[in-house]
């Protein structure tokens, strides 16, 4: 490394570092009262004012038949009460990873905000009526996208997916693209909710929820 090249890791901040953009006025304390669906839509839409990407983008974590966890971003496209709703193909390797085992965990975080999300539940198709609905609302290049790739497969080079996004394109020309059959989408229905806040000097803020039936309990957690 060249003497003027800033270090890879960043180090750990020094108590001088948190100055007052980092000791702001104590925020209101989580309440564990609270609907945690409702809460995380209110944190939801709080980041997509904030985020200078995705503030839909999520981590999904599976896991394969050998048990090894296998991670991924993909994007949030519908929460509810019934749960976190994703599309993907399902035969990439998400999709048969949630086929043998279907239980899943999910990450937002969001660095403006300083805030993060983690979820755990089991995993459900979407209805053949949600993937259509949601599969017409896609621009055309992306429906076109969807017939064209094997999603985790092996690929040759760049060219032979572009011929195959050809390929598809003219096979549809100007009509209606349908959605293709290995293409649709999965609902995490979550068991467990944890939300966390940053704090200074790491004594951060963790508030989970657990799904007990038809309700939630809460606790909080050490930092």
């Amino acid at each position: 490394m060249r003497m003027n090249d800033a270090p890879l890791i960043p180090p750990s901040p020094a108590e001088e570092d948190y100055g007052p953009a980092m000791r702001e006025a104590e925020p209101a304390p989580l309440l564990s009262d609270r609907d945690p669906l409702a809460l995380f839509e209110e944190w939801l839409r709080e980041a997509v004012k904030s985020e200078p990407g995705d503030a839909n983008a999520m981590a999904l974590a599976t896991v394969d038949a050998q048990g090894m966890p296998n991670c991924r971003t993909v994007l949030l496209k519908g929460v509810d009460a019934a749960g976190f709703v994703f599309y993907t193909n399902i035969d990439s390797a998400k999709g048969r990873e949630l086929a043998a085992n279907p239980r899943a965990a999910l990450t937002f975080h969001w660095k403006s905000l300083r805030r993060s999300v983690r979820i755990r539940g089991d995993v459900e198709p979407v209805t053949p009526a949600e993937a259509d609905a949601y599969f017409a609302t896609r621009a055309r290049p992306a429906q076109i996208g969807a017939w064209a790739s094997d999603q985790s497969r092996p690929l040759t080079d760049r060219f032979a997916l572009e011929r195959r996004v050809a390929e598809a394109g003219l096979r549809f020309g100007l009509g209606k693209v349908p959605r293709p059959p290995h293409w649709s989408g999965y609902r995490v229905k979550p068991t467990t909710i944890e939300f966390w806040r940053n704090r200074p000097f790491r004594l951060h803020e963790r508030l989970v929820f657990e799904r007990a039936g038809e309700r939630w309990t809460s606790g909080r957690l050490f930092p």
